[in-house]
């Protein structure tokens, strides 16, 4: 029998004179960075907010600076704030994540899906004014193994289109058109089908598969046509599951994708969880995508919405909603 899921908290209250201990990757020293600080420290300032940035020290990750974050917020009931795209967002939140502080985002990516279900402005301006407005609000975290998502997490097809997409950015730059090409590049090629065993429920599914997908994040599953995309605000995980098919069928499948209309597709097996294990034959360990980023894991992958939720600062959105 499954676990109950786990419960939401209420919204905790976040004190005005509550101090922000805000992570972002500033250490490179480029002009974009600088001048985002000042302006975030003009607006903190203004408003007699406290406040502290935190940058990878020489050899540091951005995990690391995480580390002394939430370190120095546990000490003095702070929040930790996480500026950048969704792959730092990610960094942070595993960090935050049951520590016992708040969390906030100032969205500095490409895509900033976690901050667009979530109601936070893409502009950094009014996103810093969300922090010093609104109260923290539980929003259910996904882990697969010892990592947090907050997106999604996948292998197979969508983890070596993310690498395609890694080269191909640092060879042309960042965009979403490069983004997009990469991820036609991928599909292209031939790939290798997993030999896989899905265990839900107490009971074992064999099947092949050139990718497992899932999804965490409402706003890009309802922007893929999932009709389950709400349950991920319910104690669910959404998981697609691509079935054997060739390379037109793949990119058939991307297209319906694109156009909303995936959750139609025969090609595709999609269904919720609130927990699952993996097995890949003749794996020990596998390449997994987390919100954007490539990690070699062990095998089995036990993949589950997180015990505790992580507390968010943002406005309140309905479900039923897509922020601006």
């Amino acid at each position: 029998m499954d676990a109950p899921s786990p419960q939401l908290d209420t919204p905790k209250p976040t004190a005005v004179q509550t101090p922000l201990f805000i992570v972002i990757n500033a250490g490179s020293g480029s002009q974009d960075a600088d001048d985002t600080v000042d302006a975030l420290a003009r607006i903190f300032t203004g408003a007699g907010r406290t406040h502290t940035f935190v940058s990878p020290r020489d050899r540091e990750t951005i995990t690391d600076a995480a580390r002394r974050a939430v370190g120095s917020a546990r000490r003095c009931d702070g929040v930790v704030v996480a500026a950048g795209g969704d792959g730092t967002i990610n960094a942070v939140a595993q960090v935050v994540l049951g520590s016992g502080c708040n969390f906030g985002v100032i969205p500095l990516g490409t895509f900033n899906l976690f901050a667009r279900t979530h109601g936070i402005p893409l502009e950094p301006a009014a996103a810093a004014q969300v922090l010093l407005e609104h109260p923290a609000q539980p929003v259910q975290a996904g882990r697969v193994n010892d990592l947090v998502f907050l997106v999604n997490a996948s292998l197979g097809l969508y983890s070596e289109l993310l690498e395609d997409r890694e080269e191909l950015k640092a060879q042309l730059g960042r965009s979403r058109w490069v983004a997009a090409g990469s991820g036609l590049l991928s599909l292209l090629r031939q790939h290798r089908q997993l030999h896989l065993s899905i265990e839900q429920k107490g009971r074992d599914h064999f099947l092949r598969s050139p990718s497992v997908f899932v999804g965490n994040n409402r706003l890009q599953l309802q922007r893929l046509g999932l009709e389950q995309a709400p349950m991920v605000e319910q104690g669910q995980l959404i998981v697609l599951v691509v079935r054997p098919i060739g390379t037109l069928a793949l990119l058939g499948l991307a297209l319906r994708g694109a156009l909303g209309r995936l959750g139609q597709s025969d090609n595709l097996d999609h269904f919720c969880v609130p927990r699952m294990r993996v097995m890949i034959r003749g794996r020990k360990r596998i390449k997994v995508a987390v919100d954007g980023e490539v990690h070699l894991l062990n095998a089995p992958l036990h993949f589950a919405v997180a015990d505790a939720p992580l507390m968010l600062i943002k406005p309140a959105v309905q479900p039923d909603q897509e922020p601006a």
